[in-house]
């Protein structure tokens, strides 16, 4: 597995990591520890270095797991974690000294550590970014050794932007794929001038960039995409990416034209590689036999101008409008 630099950490991370959401379980099933354990030991079977997790990932039960597994290895990989959305309601005023010392500490022992490799406030509410004392006690938790670096996971390039005017973010994670184009406009460009990684996640559009998915798919009554396709629960472009889920399958078609004969997933991951703002990228995987899929996309030859060129021209014509001036 190649390795990149993890920003102004300089911590070399794994080019394809792995996202943790799923661990251990499909969206919407009950966490299974066995299916976790195997997923964790296929990870570094393909020499992957970085977890992506957060605290309410399986109720905690996503970091208790990583922090056990990583007891049993000789090299720690990175962890990231991210912290917030255990807020309820979750609102700006939440993000206040008491509640983020609480949840930090509560990561910490989850993840069985002193210090968290990476925390990443969770999609806070935007004016969370125009609030200098959250950052502040940031600063503060690193001096005191509870945490090694901080970020932040965003919704919107705006929020982006703005967490970059704070010097101690060293990340930021951010949904980028053959759906979501926005970020390569300025996001990528002031990321990589002040040194910041950046994490992709939401790589494969909630599966929609698999190309497996057709209109008669269904999804279970606890996944996301069955009740979260206009936003009920939280933001929709979480879901399929904000896309409407049967222009998404037509837009996946026209892919397929570009692709014919090969795996769509592994071309969106490789695609978004071809980027070199990416610090790494993050498909989440319910299975070990997915990692090694995932994994081998980072394998794959670069796409050609024509390629990529094909790409841009799917999304202007199917995604862009509305979903590029939303996020």
């Amino acid at each position: 597995m190649k390795k990149r630099r993890f920003g102004k950490t300089d911590v070399m991370v794994s080019e394809i990591s792995l996202g943790t959401w799923q661990l251990g379980s499909k969206w919407g099933d009950p966490f299974d520890a066995k299916v976790a354990q195997e997923t964790l030991e296929g990870a570094t079977a393909q020499d992957i270095n970085c977890y992506d997790t957060a605290d309410v990932y399986q109720g905690g039960a996503s970091e208790e797991a990583i922090g056990q597994y990583i007891k049993t290895l000789d090299e720690k990989p990175f962890v990231i974690t991210k912290t917030g959305r255990r807020l309820n309601p979750h609102v700006a005023e939440g993000y206040n000294e008491e509640n983020i010392r609480y949840f930090i500490d509560d990561s910490r022992k989850r993840l069985d550590v002193e210090s968290l490799d990476m925390v990443l406030l969770h999609c806070p509410p935007t004016d969370v970014y125009y609030n200098p004392d959250v950052f502040k006690l940031l600063d503060t938790l690193k001096e005191e050794g509870k945490i090694t670096h901080y970020g932040v996971s965003i919704e919107k390039v705006e929020e982006g932007l703005k967490a970059m005017e704070y010097e101690g973010v060293a990340a930021i994670e951010v949904i980028f794929n053959m759906f979501r184009l926005r970020p390569l406009e300025l996001l990528f460009e002031q990321a990589k001038k002040n040194d910041v990684a950046i994490i992709v996640r939401v790589p494969l559009a909630s599966g929609l960039l698999t190309g497996k998915y057709t209109k008669k798919t269904t999804f279970s009554p606890g996944d996301h995409r069955t009740f979260n396709r206009n936003g009920e629960a939280f933001d929709k472009g979480e879901t399929f990416s904000g896309v409407d889920y049967e222009l998404g399958l037509e837009a996946v078609e026209e892919l397929k034209k570009v692709f014919p004969n090969q795996n769509l997933a592994q071309i969106a991951l490789r695609w978004i590689l071809m980027f070199d703002a990416v610090s790494t990228v993050i498909p989440g995987a319910s299975k070990a036999e997915h990692i090694i899929s995932n994994a081998e996309a980072a394998e794959l030859p670069p796409l050609t101008k024509k390629q990529m060129k094909a790409v841009e021209d799917i999304y202007n014509k199917y995604i862009k409008d509305p979903v590029h001036y939303l996020w």
